[in-house]
């Protein structure tokens, strides 16, 4: 890429691992629109604690580290989907228990396609399109949460799509740790500055979606499902 195309990069510039620690991002409307968002869902350690993620994912040095290495664009939009996103579900659950099946296909075709080679590229290459890459994800991921944390979902329905969630996930972890080749253009050069091939990147950022993904969706089933459980008990006692 040319200087001028790393400027329509919304991170900037892939940062030299010397310098990724200055590398923070204050983007005035990205600040203001974090703060309206705390002053809506703060109040509620749920939500001031997605505010906390989202401020990781989109302020601190990830921010710029997600320009360079796939790897932790992975972890960005892991923290996006599963964490920030959950948390805001939690906060803000269904009041009728209502199909998850289709916020389950909605966040899943939403988050293969930005995963997809062209799109996730251009995406990188566009701020508008990075964006609409942003907002779509944890706007589907929140509807995915929110009806699995429906006040009256059953526990065993609840805990089915928690293991659906990760599989999908999973599934494209392991198409992407076992690709042959690098496929992302927008990583074809920066990860050498941190002792990594575009490849073993690639790989590393599908082991995360395998790995620590999964251990954030058992802690999922963790947290969510002794409150059905406990009423499903109460209702047989």
């Amino acid at each position: 890429m040319s200087d001028g195309s790393w400027n329509r990069i919304y991170c900037g510039r892939p940062p030299e691992p010397p310098e990724i620690w200055s590398n923070w991002n204050f983007d005035p409307p990205l600040l203001v629109a974090l703060a309206i968002l705390a002053l809506v869902v703060g109040r509620d350690p749920r939500g001031l604690a997605a505010v906390t993620v989202l401020f990781i994912a989109f302020v601190s040095p990830l921010c710029a580290l997600s320009s360079a290495l796939f790897s932790a664009r992975v972890v960005h939009h892991v923290l996006l989907t599963v964490v920030a996103a959950q948390l805001i579900g939690w906060y803000l659950p269904s009041r009728k228990a209502r199909s998850v099946m289709l916020p389950f296909a909605v966040s899943t075709l939403v988050f293969w396609f930005w995963h997809a080679p062209a799109p996730y590229d251009r995406a990188l290459s566009h701020i508008g399109i990075y964006w609409l890459m942003q907002i779509t994800l944890l706007a589907s991921a929140v509807w995915f949460w929110r009806e699995v944390s429906a006040r009256n979902r059953s526990p065993v329905e609840a805990l089915t799509f928690i293991v659906m969630g990760f599989a999908q996930m999973g599934m494209l972890g392991a198409v992407l740790t076992f690709a042959p080749q690098p496929m992302y253009a927008a990583h074809a050069i920066a990860p050498f500055a941190w002792q990594l091939s575009p490849l073993a990147d690639q790989q590393i950022g599908g082991l995360i979606m395998w790995v620590p993904a999964g251990v954030l969706y058992a802690l999922a089933a963790i947290f969510l499902l002794p409150r059905p459980w406990s009423k499903a008990g109460d209702e047989i006692t």
